[in-house]
């Protein structure tokens, strides 16, 4: 099997790109009463992480990226929506699913993200023949979660940075994945999400196959709630999912506050447009494009690639 090493020397850096470009002007003004000391560091900063990212590039050259269509029989522009009763039917799976099997276990983040990336980066290669070997290290804070107060983490594509905002739970292993995936190459928000789900659930860990179940569920809420906080919260009442979990999914449900609610509010629909700009659907790539491509390759003729074992809520999957 072909074997690809991606450096992402940026990521060992003390201090990420974007936090270097957002800090150093501010700080240089407050402690030294001139912006140009915080120029200058914006622009040595840069230029370190530029020959990071331009290794990467390099090493980059000859990954063989995954055709969606081809192996799933959905991507972005092929996609079966779900009916209202068929996610409330999941809905109702997934949480007794979850229920019966559910682990409190956790793992420290080090060792979580290094567990991740390994069933991640096998998956991907059970589909192109090619391990593509990134970094898996994960920094614990990152400015970019002021600019964007709605969002779990985040990847700085130029420099490979991810940054994990908050302790989200069960959820940690599916957003660690997520943004690993951007590290791989793997841009756009759907096939993140796609990839991420599909490698921990076909992972056999406990662990990761129940943030990846987590995060099924958690969409098809969103998507039925209509980002209606009260509705949410009803939605979970009636599964009956059990407390430990439904009070972490109530940690992510939608909030307004006097300040962050328009500060989110903007800088979402600034971030909707932004994915639009780029080839996707926008934000509901996260949730109804998420579960209408699960929805669409568990029931495609045209998949090359079995449903991996376990992967339906209600377990009932072609071999893998």
């Amino acid at each position: 099997m072909d074997r690809i090493r991606i450096s992402n020397d940026a990521t060992y850096f003390p201090v990420s790109l974007t936090d270097v470009m957002l800090a150093a002007p501010l700080l240089s003004r407050l402690l030294l009463g001139a912006t140009l000391p915080g120029k200058v560091l914006q622009l040595a900063a840069l230029g370190a992480y530029s020959v990071s990212a331009l290794q990467d590039w390099a090493d980059r050259r000859g990954i063989r990226r995954i055709d969606f269509l081809a192996e799933f029989g959905a991507d972005l522009r092929h996609l079966r929506p779900m009916s209202t009763e068929q996610r409330a039917h999941e809905v109702r799976t997934l949480a007794q699913r979850l229920n019966r099997e559910y682990i409190a276990e956790t793992l420290p983040r080090p060792e979580l993200a290094r567990l991740v990336d390994h069933h991640l980066t096998n998956y991907i290669a059970s589909i192109t023949g090619q391990r593509v070997e990134t970094s898996a290290e994960v920094r614990n804070f990152g400015l970019a979660q002021l600019l964007f107060p709605f969002a779990l983490g985040a990847c700085d594509f130029l420099s490979g940075d991810i940054a994990i905002f908050r302790d989200t739970g069960v959820f940690e292993p599916h957003v660690i994945a997520h943004e690993f995936c951007h590290r791989k190459g793997y841009h756009k928000e759907l096939e993140a999400q796609v990839l991420a789900y599909l490698a921990l659930v076909s992972s056999g860990e406990p662990l990761l196959v129940q943030a990846a179940l987590c995060e099924r569920l958690h969409r098809h809420v969103r998507v039925l709630s209509e980002e209606d906080e009260e509705r949410f919260e009803q939605i979970l009442v009636s599964a009956e999912l059990r407390d430990e979990l439904r009070e972490q999914m109530m940690e992510l449900r939608p909030r307004t506050s006097a300040l962050a609610g328009p500060v989110a509010d903007l800088m979402r629909k600034l971030y909707d447009e932004r994915m639009k700009l780029t080839g996707q659907n926008g934000l509901s790539d996260y949730d109804r494009g998420f579960t209408d491509f699960l929805h669409t390759f568990e029931n495609s003729p045209d998949a090359r690639q079995p449903v991996p074992r376990g992967a339906r809520p209600e377990e009932s999957t072609r071999a893998a």
